[in-house]
């Protein structure tokens, strides 16, 4: 298992703080920096309470000021609480404020809807200027928080709640590249985050046991995308298939499926949480297997959208030679 990606955050982040005294922790009492990672931060952390809209505030001014504030809440206070300061204060004046989201997608199952996030990769990546980020581990995470240096702007990471399976070992990610996990033939497996991404490598084996090779991309930067990348896959492929923690509209798959759309138009199935709010209790893993964000139904939809494909492919043919 890789540590949790808002734990492997923090670990990342306090040494930072030591070195570049530019650096700024903004926390929301999310109990993340316990008082000894408070105590090693000195200055350089501050814990304002749950209030998001100062929190982004704040944020804001001390970033007007020459300070790079990294900031700590969960996703769903961020990306809807505190959405009008992110928007004013700090997007639209071009600030270089970090915004490390926790609890993205279904990591907060347990407390329910209000404290789900499954717009936020929506919200966040139309605003101009903002960096979005969907580390799939701990070492993808690691390496974003020190990246995130030489990122101009602000930022939003989305992170997780507690350890998720690791991927496996690879070159470190590139802020605004994806990252090609397997490469195929005539399906394009499009991913984000720990659980989709994971299921995409899976359903890639198994749909190779069915002799239908495919490509797999983790699209851990929504925002600058990677449309080379994506055009480049794109074109080997009959089918591209998103997966994402993540309502389908406007996250991973709008994004995917806008540039499929304007560049090499080709049939996209978007695999995501339904539209509707989460109609039960339970942890991440419960949940992304309730709604079926699963290798088992990424292979189901590939092999049904590829008979289908074929055919209709074969009833054309009829018609053409009748």
């Amino acid at each position: 298992m890789s540590p949790a990606t808002r734990e492997v955050y923090r670990d990342t982040l306090l040494p930072l703080l030591a070195r570049r005294p530019e650096l700024m922790c903004l926390d929301s009492d999310t109990g993340l920096f316990g008082a000894a990672h408070a105590e090693a931060a000195g200055e350089q952390y501050l814990n304002l309470g749950i209030a998001e809209q100062n929190l982004m505030g704040i944020a804001a001014g001390m970033a007007a000021s020459g300070r790079v504030p990294f900031v700590n809440t969960m996703a769903a206070f961020a990306t809807s609480r505190a959405l009008e300061a992110i928007k004013i204060d700090i997007a639209y004046n071009r600030l270089p404020v970090r915004v490390m989201a926790t609890h993205g997608g279904l990591a907060a199952g347990h407390l329910g809807p209000t404290h789900q996030a499954l717009e936020d990769l929506a919200v966040m990546r139309v605003l101009p200027g903002m960096t979005v980020l969907v580390p799939a581990d701990g070492a993808a995470t690691a390496a974003f928080v020190e990246q995130s240096l030489d990122v101009p702007g602000p930022l939003y990471v989305r992170l997780g709640r507690k350890a998720t399976p690791a991927l496996p070992d690879g070159p470190p990610p590139v802020i605004g590249k994806a990252q090609t996990l397997r490469e195929g033939g005539e399906v394009l497996l499009v991913g984000c985050g720990p659980y989709p991404v994971l299921a995409c490598l899976a359903a890639g084996e198994e749909l190779a046991c069915h002799g239908i090779e495919s490509t797999v991309l983790n699209m851990h930067t929504l925002r600058p995308f990677d449309t080379g990348t994506l055009l480049a896959a794109a074109a080997r492929a009959d089918l591209v298939v998103t997966v994402e923690e993540h309502w389908r509209g406007g996250g991973l798959g709008g994004a995917v499926a806008e540039t499929l759309a304007e560049h090499a138009p080709v049939r996209v199935l978007r695999l995501g949480v339904p539209d509707t709010f989460v109609d039960r209790v339970g942890n991440q893993e419960d949940l992304v297997e309730h709604y079926d964000l699963t290798a088992e139904r990424t292979v189901s939809a590939v092999r049904t959208a590829l008979d289908t494909t074929a055919r209709s492919r074969a009833t054309n043919r009829k018609e053409h030679l009748a």
